[in-house]
């Protein structure tokens, strides 16, 4: 939530200093790129392989063989980190024309995406290596170091736009300084941690290691599983270098407030429940597994919905709270108000497939969603290709959120042929109560808010309003569920758990007697225990 807080007035300062331009588009491509496969290698694909190996080392092994498993896999991740970052540095030219191609036409702005690029590059290796470190802390159970890191990204990247950017020729190489900073802040701060622990990398090549080699053979399939949303968003870029000057940053700001609470709501959600369903497959409960399910879809619907609806509702308002400052103008706030429109359609999606990937990756199901996440990219690609010309970059937007959608229901309808998920009751009811509280709430908005003000109103008068606005509408589907009958315990995971499939008096006074029964004789088994201890 702070990184994230950080993040809107790093934003907000960017929109007011440098506003929207060539070189804004230039600078943004310039960090998406090594962030791209930041998210892609570190973050992603060797999050997800290293921390499971660790995991086996540190609970199976003994601490001697624990250091030198992660000197090895230090000393691996380092090398091909360096040889990358080179690579990477020396091929920027390509990169740009690569992921920017339409940069071409505009030499200075190419040359200045290029330039940028070789300063933000070195990026990757600093943020792989916290991604390294953060895996050894979390697995330790320290979540708190590895988790306040991103703050520092915003804070140097803020630094440099106010104190920087003046002395510098060209303002904006600045934030690419700040990039370049923060990497080697964010490592930094790792180490007094992994001292404690006593586990600081002693750097090893161990390519012939059996620990690095299982990290590598599980990397492949989780790169391509989480490397679809990110292609997909380079695919968007690649696209809009080709329309006017300003478009890629009006992806960029309205992606961000997309971010906001899928980053929240549906990763937290997706926290939760795998862990969940990881435990039921364990112990072969497949009533349990699809419980779980159709508690993670509900809570989806319940969060999701609203807030895709506010986001569209409420585009202009809020960019224009944030970001319509000196330089970014209110054409701006139109233009970046129907990207994130388009966006906004498919904020469910993109949580449904958060929730629905657990499905399958609790059960060690890994080339399910691979596959169906390329089927998502190439229909993404084919949707990009039919709304690129009549919309512009409102039509890569909407490509990306009818993507998620598609690939979400490819998801859904795999699960419910395999059986591992069946709705349980009450759906169509449950449904109709949120249709009838999301209308109210988004009649209420359309109705008593203004667009046109927002333009005339001074910071304060702005933040006010989108405050009052939020909360009265948030108070308003709050209180339409509860007048249609929805309650907060009939959300609970306790409640789902014990909810019998069939709608069926008998077999329900049943259950909970079986329920009941259970629950006593347990309890005469632990007493009988204790008695004997």
């Amino acid at each position: 939530m702070i990184s994230r807080l950080l993040g809107f007035i790093r934003d907000m300062l960017f929109a007011r200093i440098f506003g929207v331009d060539s070189g804004t588009d230039a600078f943004f491509v310039a960090f998406k790129i090594p962030n791209f496969l930041r998210r892609l290698f570190a973050e992603g694909a060797f999050s997800q392989a290293f921390v499971p190996v660790l995991a086996d080392y540190k609970e199976q092994g003994t601490k001697e063989a624990l250091k030198l498993f992660i000197n090895k896999t230090a000393g691996s991740l380092a090398l091909i980190l360096m040889a990358v970052t080179i690579i990477g540095m020396i091929a920027a030219p390509l990169l740009i024309m690569l992921f920017a191609p339409g940069f071409m036409w505009e030499g200075g702005q190419y040359e200045l995406a290029v330039q940028m690029l070789r300063i933000t590059f070195p990026y990757l290796f600093f943020i792989s290596s916290v991604a390294f470190a953060g895996g050894i802390l979390n697995s330790h159970g320290k979540f708190a170091v590895p988790a306040f890191t991103p703050v520092f990204l915003n804070i140097c990247m803020i630094g440099a736009a106010i104190w920087l950017s003046p002395l510098m020729p060209e303002p904006i190489t600045a934030l690419a300084w700040g990039v370049f900073v923060a990497g080697m802040v964010q490592l930094a701060f790792q180490f007094p941690a992994l001292m404690a622990l006593g586990l600081v990398p002693r750097p090893q090549f161990g390519f012939k290691d059996a620990g690095v080699k299982r990290i590598m053979s599980l990397m492949l399939p989780a790169i391509f599983g989480v490397s679809v949303t990110q292609i997909n968003l380079l695919i968007d870029t690649l696209l809009a270098s080709f329309l006017t000057a300003g478009s890629v940053s009006w992806l960029y700001y309205s992606d961000r407030l997309v971010e906001f609470p899928l980053g929240l709501f549906g990763i937290a959600l997706a926290t939760v429940i795998l862990p969940t369903l990881s435990k039921n497959h364990a112990a072969q409960d497949h009533l349990a597994f699809s419980r779980s399910l159709d508690w993670g879809l509900r809570l989806v619907l319940l969060i999701g919905i609203p807030s895709s609806v506010g986001l569209f509702l409420l585009a202009e308002p809020m960019l224009s709270t944030l970001f319509k400052y000196n330089e970014f103008g209110i054409n701006d706030v139109q233009m970046a108000g129907k990207s994130l429109m388009a966006y906004s359609v498919g904020l469910l999606g993109f949580i449904l497939v958060k929730i629905l990937v657990p499905g399958f990756s609790s059960r060690k199901d890994m080339k399910t969603p691979v596959r169906f996440g390329i089927y998502a990219m190439i229909a993404n690609m084919i949707f990009n290709l039919i709304l690129f010309y009549p919309l512009a970059h409102v039509g890569l937007a909407l490509a990306t959120s009818l993507g998620a959608f598609f690939n979400a229901s490819l998801l859904l309808k795999r699960l419910l042929k395999e059986k591992f998920y069946q709705p349980h009751q009450g759906w169509g009811g449950y449904l109709l109560k949120l249709i009838v509280a999301n209308g109210v709430m988004g009649i209420g908005l359309y109705y008593f808010v203004d667009k046109t003000q927002w333009y005339d109103w001074q910071a304060l008068d702005k933040i006010i309003h989108l405050a009052m606005a939020i909360i009265l509408a948030a108070l308003v589907y709050a209180i339409v569920l509860l007048l249609v009958g929805l309650r907060p315990h009939h959300l609970s995971p306790k409640l789902v758990e014990i909810v019998p499939l069939v709608n069926n008096k008998k077999v329900r006074k049943k259950s909970k007697k079986l329920n009941k029964r259970q629950l006593l004789k347990q309890q005469r088994c632990r007493g009988r225990k204790n008695t004997r201890q």
